[in-house]
């Protein structure tokens, strides 16, 4: 399934446009750049054999990632109450500077 084909470099708004294409084309072997603005952003490709099975489990053993040295605790939810006459939005368009 793997392609000699140079990679073929496109601008991302190429790649929206023609998004189902592409996913075709990297399906059957190609490499495809996506650039923004001139400059190499992404790669997409079609999966690797070894890719498509990276449990948590496999990555620990191949020294990709480290296991956690202590359990991990449920968190628990936060319970507050909103003063009186402010509502969520109010609060995230606040916190987001808007």
């Amino acid at each position: 399934m793997e392609s000699k084909k140079a990679a073929e470099s496109i601008g991302v708004r190429e790649f929206r446009s023609n998004l189902a294409s592409y996913l075709r084309d990297a399906y059957l072997g190609h490499r495809i750049i996506i650039t923004s603005d001139g400059k190499n952003m992404a790669e997409l490709g079609p999966i690797s054999s070894g890719s498509a099975n990276n449990s948590l489990e496999t990555l620990i053993a191949t020294g990709l990632l480290e296991a956690p040295t202590q359990a991990m605790q449920e968190a628990q939810p936060a319970n507050f109450q909103l003063p009186a006459g402010v509502n969520s939005q109010q609060i995230l368009k606040e916190l987001r500077g808007r």
